[in-house]
């Protein structure tokens, strides 16, 4: 995982991108108490936040519709961030959402269409998980979105010198890694066959 996670990046003092454009997945309602929550990959959200304020995106994309299968149309992850993001004091004026999509295939088609009508030119800062960023990068730039990547929500960090725990004893953390890793690594050979990226 450590091999397949872009590295790290760190935006320079003066680095600024037209767009941000970041991806769903942070957040979802539980279907018992009707409540949304953020989840592990909340990270994503946080960034975006954090490059506005910091002066590094002007606009924000937020890529995240309705991936369930089932109960349809009950929750839409967009309408939720952007309402969070505007809690945090950023404008509606500058927020822009595609709450339709499913997939990332269908992220990167439609922030491109929002793009577009915006007249922004490029690069943007894609915001998304480190483990999701290989195969997102290359859906967005097939869809013809000039980006730079921006990994963040990392599921494993570089170990430690001395953290002797992290190389000898077992792990029940390191088989849900196995899944997230076979999940994007399935996903990026199926979106390179079906021709997404």
């Amino acid at each position: 995982m450590l091999a397949y996670q872009p590295e790290k990046y760190t935006m320079q003092n003066g680095e600024v991108y037209n767009a941000g454009i970041v991806l769903g997945g942070f957040a979802g309602m539980n279907k018992a108490d009707r409540k949304t929550y953020f989840n592990e990959s909340a990270d994503r959200f946080l960034q975006t936040a954090l490059l506005y304020k910091g002066g590094h995106i002007k606009k924000i994309v937020i890529a995240a519709g309705d991936a369930s299968i089932i109960n349809k149309n009950d929750f839409r992850e967009a309408d939720f961030a952007q309402d969070q993001l505007m809690q945090l004091g950023i404008p509606a004026s500058d927020i822009f959402i595609d709450r339709n999509s499913r997939n990332t295939a269908e992220n990167a088609v439609n922030s491109k269409r929002i793009i577009d009508s915006l007249g922004l030119p490029g690069p943007y800062l894609l915001i998304t998980s480190a483990m999701h960023m290989p195969r997102a990068k290359r859906t967005f730039s097939k869809a013809g979105l000039n980006i730079k990547p921006y990994p963040c929500a990392y599921s494993v960090t570089p170990f430690e010198k001395y953290a002797v725990d992290e190389y000898l004893i077992p792990s029940a953390v390191a088989l849900r890694n196995w899944n997230i890793y076979l999940k994007e690594a399935v996903g990026l050979l199926m979106y390179k066959v079906l021709g997404r990226g």
